[in-house]
């Protein structure tokens, strides 16, 4: 490719609203152009670039058994309906109707989609096991998109599904697709780790994310330093401390001024751990006719702890949450500041934490009163789970390690989703008994866009992008600073004509405008011509990874160029 007739542009500047390194060298280096919020152009360099990882993702989708296919993007809302799905997903699931008035849906992932497939096309356990993938166009209305490719509103993602006839079979396809994504990022570059997740709208029993540790990533990452173990904060579990005691009666107690855990702690002279603290939610459900409701939750958890809502969602079966107004938690006869569950009619979901400690100081739902010794299961109860929050410096529940905490981006999930799609839809398949029974299934997703995003933040410098041969939008950069293009074109054509890839700066303009330029664009290999080298018969060679420029005969430029791009792709495969 010319620069001259090259599409896209540098910029010297990025736009307003580049949040991140790598965000702000793909604007200027002409990979992406932003049309709307969270909707962006691949420009030809950018989409070079994805195609390359795109191709990366096909071979091991197929090294482990994959089938491409391609699914719409526009789905009928009754596969969405049966699932539950249409109603529980808020506003990011985008609804409209077609022509005729039939409520239609734009994917947001493509479950619904697949088993209806399935379902069409296994009836045997004859057919089972097997996988099919795609990579296609999703649209997810998120409310805040941030950080270029990083978070945006319509991505493409490789979404792979499995369908075996039980849990063995999901396992060792599982277990495969865990293998296979390790390989995939170690070929783009990217380094990553597998953290245990939560399955949250897609359901399931077992979930993994492929993290992209950095410090614009919007997920808690909990770590072991000494075990290794590593879980989404979402779901991390800790070591907590539990403390049982004698029972006391229950004694109300005036407390005026006391609307936080922290002021209530002071004016009683107690540590936060002998109070109980309630936190309220409103929770989305779905009733047996498919309505949306909403019903107050009461998490009661330890005052020197705080809940996840991760958690509590999940302990609560709730589509969603949000925090409850004061008049809603009014209405259940509870008191914003001074509330409990005692006496209360709602949902109560208790943490472990409180569960097991006694004689804790809660609210008595009147304001500037609290009852002193309050015990679960005498003065209130309500289900039991874990819904506490882990920290930096808790201790970690497998070796007593404590627990560090990292920032991390979402580059890839594999779900077990089990039988949750196909019993909803009806995908079933006789068995050797003779018996139907519901297809046993997987999900993974890797998001191309965001990958390309993290790979531009991990592999950039003050200069420009520098990124990895396998995913760079071409191999080979010619900066040509003569006036007669004749050896230029040559070289240009010659190394085209192996197969490499090569971009040829054959511009007009200065030698510091191109220089600068092949330094934002950060292809690997940098050939320069100049006039010193030629009276020479010579060119000069350069990564842009780093190093000395080398002097090299133009008789041997091929030979040369073939070496280090062999070289390179033996470094990064290691």
């Amino acid at each position: 490719m010319r620069m001259s007739k090259l599409f896209s542009r540098t910029l010297r500047e990025a736009p307003s609203g580049a949040e991140s390194r790598g965000y702000e060298l793909l604007l200027r280096a002409g990979f992406i152009n932003q049309l709307g919020a969270g909707i962006f152009s691949q420009l030809p360099l950018g989409y070079r670039s994805i195609k390359k990882i795109e191709e990366i993702i096909r071979q091991e989708m197929d090294r482990i058994g994959g089938q491409e296919i391609l699914m719409p993007v526009v789905n009928p809302a009754e596969i969405w309906k049966e699932t539950g799905r249409y109603y529980s997903i808020d506003k990011e699931l985008s609804r409209f109707k077609d022509r005729v008035g039939r409520d239609m849906v734009l994917a947001m992932t493509h479950e619904e989609a697949v088993t209806d497939l399935a379902r069409q096309q296994i009836d045997s356990y004859k057919r089972l096991p097997n996988m099919v993938y795609h990579l296609q166009t999703k649209w997810r209305d998120d409310p805040r998109p941030r950080a270029g490719l990083i978070r945006v509103r319509e991505f493409t993602m490789k979404d792979s599904y499995t369908f075996d006839k039980d849990w063995d079979g999901l396992e060792k396809q599982y277990a495969a697709h865990y293998d296979a994504y390790f390989r995939i990022f170690k070929r783009c570059g990217l380094p990553v780790i597998a953290v245990g997740s939560d399955t949250g709208m897609m359901g399931g029993k077992i979930a993994h994310e492929y993290m992209y540790l950095s410090p614009i990533g919007e997920d808690s990452i909990i770590i072991c330093p000494d075990c290794g173990i590593t879980t989404n904060k979402q779901v991390a579990e800790f070591k907590k401390d539990y403390y049982p005691e004698e029972i006391l009666e229950s004694e109300i107690v005036e407390t005026p001024g006391t609307a936080t855990i922290a002021e209530l702690a002071a004016f009683l002279s107690i540590p936060t751990r002998k109070t109980a603290k309630a936190v309220f939610m409103m929770g989305t459900f779905t009733d047996e006719n498919g309505e949306e409701e909403e019903r107050l939750i009461t998490a009661v958890i330890r005052g020197d702890l705080d809940v996840e809502e991760a958690k509590l969602q999940n302990a609560a079966g709730a589509n969603r949450l949000r925090p409850a107004q004061d008049e809603e938690i009014r209405k259940t006869g509870m008191e914003p500041g001074y509330g409990s569950p005692i006496g209360s009619n709602c949902m109560v979901i208790v943490d472990d934490s409180a569960a097991k400690s006694n004689n804790l100081v809660a609210g008595a739902n009147k304001a500037g009163l609290h009852t002193l010794h309050t015990n679960f299961g005498r003065d209130y109860t309500g289900k039991t789970a874990d819904i506490a929050s882990a920290s930096e410096g808790d201790t970690c529940p497998n070796c007593d390690a404590s627990l560090t905490i990292s920032k991390g981006i979402e580059v890839g999930n594999i779900f077990q989703l089990g039988t949750k799609y196909s019993e909803s839809l009806n995908c079933t398949f006789q068995d050797e008994d003779g018996t139907r029974k519901p297809v046993v299934m997987g999900s993974y997703g890797i998001g191309i866009g965001r990958l390309l995003a993290c790979l531009a933040e991990e592999y950039c410098d003050d200069s420009g992008l520098k990124l990895p041969l396998a995913v760079a939008p071409y191999q080979v950069h010619i900066v040509s600073l003569v006036k007669n293009n004749e050896i230029p074109e040559k070289i240009y054509n010659e190394l085209s004509d192996t197969g490499i890839d090569v971009l040829f700066d054959d511009r007009k303009d200065s030698a510091g405008v191109k220089f600068n330029d092949a330094d934002l664009i950060g292809i690997p290999v940098r050939i320069v011509i100049g006039n010193r080298t030629l009276k020479q018969d010579a060119v000069e060679v350069k990564l842009r990874s780093g190093g000395e420029a080398e002097q090299v005969p133009i008789s041997d430029l091929g030979q040369k160029i073939s070496d280090i791009l062999s070289e390179m792709r033996k470094l990064e495969s290691l």
